[in-house]
């Protein structure tokens, strides 16, 4: 049996989130899904989670997981909203899931943006293991450890679709950023080669989609493991893993630091909790760490 996946594409951020439902009992799964930072205005809101709240809605699914692919360093995720949204509407509470390495990473920006290890404990409900079985109502699903962009990195493979996150790009786009603490070209580009093992039918469906400019294209939630093949200007058939790796580190180096970076790891790695407010206002603060002359110290 085939799930019923409906990708919703959020520009500001050029993510792909996903409801990922079993046509029987119509139970789903929300993947990676994102709260709208507008760092102009310093303010966060819940347009694009509301939007899935909406489609979920509209197609009477039942909510049963929340999933994430890894912290993500470019988006803040909305998990924690919806699941807090999903408990007022049902009475249920969909567990907020990822991969058990996300520990390596709390471990990591807990001590770099000083957050209280209870907040890091409490983030998500559930860790899986690699390849690690569950169900989507009558839908066998696995979890797939994808690392490489990032140590953490988790895929999710339901029926013949892969949602990989950010393990490969859609073929005009490439391949993710492996600079990030324990990011590694060498493991992503076998991370890569595991997807394009799978057979040539399967549907892999991008965290992410940037359109180059001149490709007149809209963005694509998905292609096939033979179009990977095929076309991915990074890895397609024949490409050698030397010359992936020595691009790739010669890329990454030239590359700023993403937008919300601070902002969308110090939240993700609570599971998209907000740093907690001390004077009972709605304001939250977020770190953003200078570089500094010591004559200032």
């Amino acid at each position: 049996m085939e799930p019923i996946v409906h990708p919703v594409f959020e520009k500001q951020t050029g993510t792909w989130q996903y409801i990922v439902a079993c046509p029987n009992t119509r139970e789903a799964v929300i993947i990676d899904p994102v709260l709208n930072l507008d760092l102009a205005e310093l303010n966060i809101s819940t347009t694009s989670a509301d939007e899935l709240l909406a489609v979920a809605a509209s197609n009477e699914y039942t909510i049963i997981r929340l999933l994430e692919t890894h912290a993500h360093a470019d988006h803040l995720t909305a998990a924690f909203y919806l699941q807090q949204r999903l408990l007022e509407s049902s009475q249920s509470k969909p567990p907020i899931s990822t991969g058990r390495r996300i520990k390596l990473v709390q471990e990591r920006f807990g001590k770099e943006y000083n957050i209280p290890q209870k907040e890091l404990d409490e983030a998500f409900d559930y860790l899986f293991d690699d390849d690690e079985q569950f169900k989507i109502g009558q839908i066998s699903a696995q979890v797939l450890h994808l690392p490489g962009h990032t140590p953490d990195h988790s895929g999710y493979m339901v029926g013949s679709n892969v949602f990989t996150g950010d393990s490969i790009f859609n073929p005009d786009v490439g391949s993710a950023r492996c600079d990030f603490p324990n990011g590694d070209a060498s493991v992503l580009y076998k991370t890569m080669q595991t997807l394009l093992a799978l057979p040539p039918h399967f549907k892999l469906y991008t965290g992410h989609d940037y359109p180059p400019q001149d490709s007149g294209r809209e963005p694509m939630s998905f292609v096939t493991v033979e179009q990977q093949l095929e076309n991915n200007k990074h890895v397609r058939k024949g490409t050698k893993a030397r010359e992936f790796v020595s691009w790739r580190i010669e890329r990454d180096a030239g590359l700023k630091e993403p937008r919300l970076l601070h902002q969308a790891l110090q939240v993700n790695v609570r599971g998209g909790r907000l740093p907690q407010s001390h004077d009972g206002s709605q304001r939250t603060f977020l770190q953003v760490p200078f570089q500094a002359p010591r004559s200032l110290s």
